[in-house]
């Protein structure tokens, strides 16, 4: 292996600080979690979007979220045809052998997954139509939340479509049997949240009122 590189030094340096503080100040509880394994309070869906700190939003130790990230949050619908799903896999795991008692979908403003979805399902965006454009056929997943956009200016339906990915992504969990299965048994609840990353807001899905509220 001739193409892997050493850590930046800033990488390095801040390795050391957490070890110094943070582990130090901690370390029979790593050791802890390490001993006994882990047993998370719930699995979280996020997007991989730096500006999305999921733990932080929560206060959330190590150990407590099982957290799975891809671009623009999003849930395929169960679909076991010898393909490579890592979505697919974090959920069978979290939810038959974790058996985390919450499932959390969380996406967020200024989405750049869902911006691109936008553009190309309104033909600005050619290159991410070309078979070729991984990014361009995992986001073909939203077309079903842009298909459902209310009228209103670009900005408005961009953004009602970061809401529309969290609602696909909750419906596609509901196509997996086991999810199914252990939702409607009381072993499983979905969330689907969404945060304004400037404004530091968050809003659940709330299924009475049909709408994001904030919490």
């Amino acid at each position: 292996m001739t193409i892997a590189r050493p850590l930046p030094d800033y990488l390095v340096k801040r390795y050391h600080g957490w070890k110094a503080t943070a582990y130090s100040e901690n370390s029979a509880w790593f050791r802890k979690l390490a001993d006994e394994g882990q047993h998370p309070r719930a699995m979280v869906i996020s997007c991989c979007d730096s500006r999305v700190h999921v733990t932080a939003i929560f206060g959330a130790d190590p150990g407590e979220f099982f957290l799975h990230r891809n671009i623009a949050n999003l849930v395929p619908p169960y679909a076991p045809d010898g393909n490579q799903h890592g979505t697919s896999a974090a959920i069978e795991y979290a939810v038959t052998a974790l058996k985390v008692p919450h499932l959390i979908v969380i996406g967020h403003s200024s989405c750049g997954g869902v911006k691109g979805c936008y553009d190309m399902c309104e033909g600005k965006a050619p290159a991410l139509d070309e078979k070729t454009s991984f990014v361009g056929r995992w986001m073909d997943l939203l077309r079903p939340g842009h298909a459902r956009l209310p009228e209103g200016t670009e900005a408005e339906r961009v953004a009602a479509l970061e809401k529309e990915g969290v609602l696909v992504s909750l419906e596609n969990l509901m196509t997996f049997p086991f999810v199914k299965e252990a939702v409607e048994s009381g072993k499983l609840t979905l969330h689907g949240l969404w945060t304004d990353i400037g404004a530091g807001g968050l809003e659940s899905y709330d299924p009475e009122r049909g709408a994001f509220v904030p919490l």
